[in-house]
């Protein structure tokens, strides 16, 4: 599949479709009726189009653009928090790396790209309709990116998912657990990390850090940092100037990261 068989399109407001280019008359969420290939595959990358009476732009299919188009069902692991991940994780070319918890993707997306054409990735999800479109955003990465790592799912709990994972590959260099019950997960798979490996677990209260927290000391885990990211926007005041913008203050979630040792 190549990248002229999707498009993504830039309102002028920011909103990000990303559109298949298929032939016939298509129902678009938020753009409606038409048909992308006659519509779409004379666009080129910068040029603008007109669909119905909204004014769009054609952008390249890079993370940030595929992120906000991304389809969505479960709440995702924002930027913030996926690019600590990556960083705290040490994600790189070659690794294997094992998410439990896909939902939507989100997180997934970004440790596709980190990992580029020469890691393994496998996902673990219990929840089939969460699975569905997290695995489709994958599918849409994968057609327009020049490389992908291996992409393995399995479905169901990641406690009972141990012997399928390992047989995907035997250790993992990095693991992270988005989930609600941490401690039977972390138990689970501390002996899949490689020695010098980590794990990360995304703890939206702070009683799940605690007993994340305790689950990996329990599981022979160092856990070298816990905490939580705080994002603020600034832009640009009517009358000069800088200040914040009005809105939420950037918390998402409780982060941890442990080590095996």
């Amino acid at each position: 599949m190549s990248s002229e068989q999707w498009a993504v399109l830039m309102e002028e407001s920011g909103k990000v479709h990303v559109v298949e280019i298929t032939s016939g008359s298509t129902k678009i969420k938020g753009l409606g009726v038409f048909d992308p290939e006659k519509k779409l595959s004379n666009v080129a990358i910068g040029e603008g189009v007109t669909i119905g009476q909204k004014e769009l732009r054609r952008l390249p299919a890079r993370l940030p653009e595929l992120s906000k188009g991304m389809l969505r069902r479960a709440q995702t692991i924002s930027a913030k928090d996926a690019g600590f991940f990556i960083a705290r994780l040490g994600i790189g070319s070659g690794d294997a790396v094992l998410e439990a918890g896909i939902g939507s993707a989100g997180l997934s997306l970004h440790i596709a790209r980190a990992l580029g054409g020469s890691g393994t990735h496998t996902t673990v999800e219990p929840r089939l309709e969460h699975a569905e479109v997290g695995l489709e955003n994958l599918r849409r990465a994968k057609s327009v990116w020049q490389e992908f790592p291996q992409h393995h799912h399995v479905e169901g709990n990641i406690e009972d998912s141990i012997e399928a994972v390992t047989a995907i590959h035997p250790s993992y260099d990095a693991i992270i657990l988005d989930l609600p019950d941490h401690p039977p997960a972390i138990s689970a798979v501390a002996e899949c990390l490689s020695m010098g490996g980590r794990l990360a677990c995304y703890c939206p209260v702070t009683s799940q850090l605690e007993a994340a927290w305790v689950a990996c000391e329990s599981a022979g885990l160092h856990v070298e940092w816990a905490g939580e990211l705080m994002e603020r926007e600034w832009g640009r005041a009517s009358r000069g100037g800088m200040r914040p913008v009005n809105g939420p203050f950037g918390h998402t979630a409780f982060l941890l990261i442990a080590q095996r040792l």
